[in-house]
């Protein structure tokens, strides 16, 4: 019999059919952040004009101030993007580099973004540098001094993750961006895996460059991102899309808000919902946001020493380097040889069983992982039952 989620999953309208363990995936919108979101698309159709010509500057300041509040920044530094992807490409296709550049990231960086390295990197003839970060690990100092290793006098960027995705790893990122920082390395922070799962106070960070999916952990409409440039490094920093925010005139804002602000029309429902949001999702729990990323913390470290316990694994990384995602090697499967394109049959036949959780294989290093994800609307019990079927199905794979 399938679990029933925790008492607050009432907030969302997931499937009550399935065990729903992958919120890291693409995040899970509240019924009411929704209901927001249709509030604001309605006021952009009611008169369109008058929205985009006066409303629209006013509502996107005030979400800017909700979420500078939020992470602990000024408001004109941020931007708002559709995605974290969208982030990354920003700030790498803004930059200019020359021939012999380097350009270092760690080999548990999110595909799309080391996608986005690549092609940059290809057409100025810049080197990208891959750190190789062992998995299982033991500590972040390990992380700290691979990174550190690698180095040189050629460096002009490193994109370090909060969270890396495949391996659910919370790295040393505030440690490495001081250090990196201190060097002249300016740090493309790929904080996907940040606004809402960890605390952050970006100015204390320092990071040049920072971007984070709010859809993801602060639970937003999908669409909604932020992008942070430190007031240094804004005026080499442009939108993917130019636009009359090149040569508008000024007024009381910046040539950074103004590019960012206005690159055509657009849905900026879900930008103009994060307010709300903020506000929505700390009133669903005791204590608010830092009681909320406690709790999920606390979940699924739970979560994962059951599935770990169960299968007879042990844990890949200490606790420390968990944030509410958590990643595990399957035991006594190997490498199915599955791109991480295609779904795995194990995936698959865990969804016909109810149960959505990302299982793949990889490359670095080579084997078949699953993530469990841990929100407000999971529950020790669905874990569990995780353990329990994943046991019974790699068991069957076996015989």
């Amino acid at each position: 019999m399938r679990p029933e989620p925790s008492e607050f999953a009432f907030h969302w309208g997931l499937d009550p059919e399935t065990v729903f363990l992958n919120h890291g995936s693409f995040g899970a919108t509240p019924l009411a952040v929704i209901e927001e979101q249709r509030r604001w698309q309605n006021w952009i159709e009611l008169e369109p004009v008058r929205f985009f010509e006066e409303i629209a500057s006013e509502a996107l300041l005030e979400s800017r101030m909700a979420i500078g509040d939020f992470l602990s920044c000024d408001p004109n530094d941020i931007a708002f993007v559709e995605n974290a992807t969208t982030g990354v490409n920003t700030i790498l296709r803004s930059l200019e580099f020359e021939e012999g550049d380097e350009i270092l990231v760690p080999d548990h960086a999110y595909q799309a973004c080391r996608n986005a390295i690549d092609f940059v990197a290809k057409r100025w003839g810049v080197n990208v540098v891959t750190v190789n970060i062992p998995f299982p690990i033991e500590s972040m100092d390990e992380i700290v001094h691979l990174v550190q290793e690698s180095v040189s006098e050629k460096t002009v960027l490193a994109m370090i993750d909060t969270v890396t995705s495949p391996t659910g790893l919370r790295m040393p990122f505030e440690r490495l961006t001081k250090e990196l920082e201190a060097q002249g390395i300016p740090v493309l922070l790929d904080a996907a895996h940040g606004i809402g799962m960890l605390p952050l106070s970006l100015d204390s960070i320092g990071a040049s460059y920072t971007t984070t999916n709010a859809h993801k952990w602060l639970c937003s409409p999908k669409g909604a991102a932020i992008l942070h440039v430190r007031k240094d490094r804004q005026p080499n920093i442009h939108p993917l899309t130019i636009s009359h925010g090149m040569t508008f005139p000024l007024g009381d804002t910046t040539r950074f808000r103004h590019e960012f602000d206005w690159t055509g029309t657009r849905d900026i429902s879900a930008w103009c919902t994060l307010p709300f949001v903020i506000d929505h999702v700390a009133e669903m729990y005791e204590g608010g946001w830092p009681a909320i990323m406690e709790r999920n913390r606390s979940l699924v470290l739970e979560g994962r020493a059951l599935l770990c316990e169960k299968l007879g694994i042990s844990p890949p990384c200490p606790d420390e380097m968990i944030a509410t995602i958590a990643t595990i090697f399957l035991p006594n499967s190997g490498d199915s040889g599955i791109p991480l394109h295609d779904p795995d049959p194990l995936h698959s036949r865990l969804l016909e069983l109810g149960i959505q959780v990302p299982v793949w294989s990889w490359a670095s290093p080579e084997g078949r992982y699953l993530r469990i994800s841990a929100h407000l609307h999971n529950s020790i019990e669905q874990y569990a039952y995780l353990a329990d079927v994943l046991y019974d199905e790699l068991d069957n794979e076996q015989n």
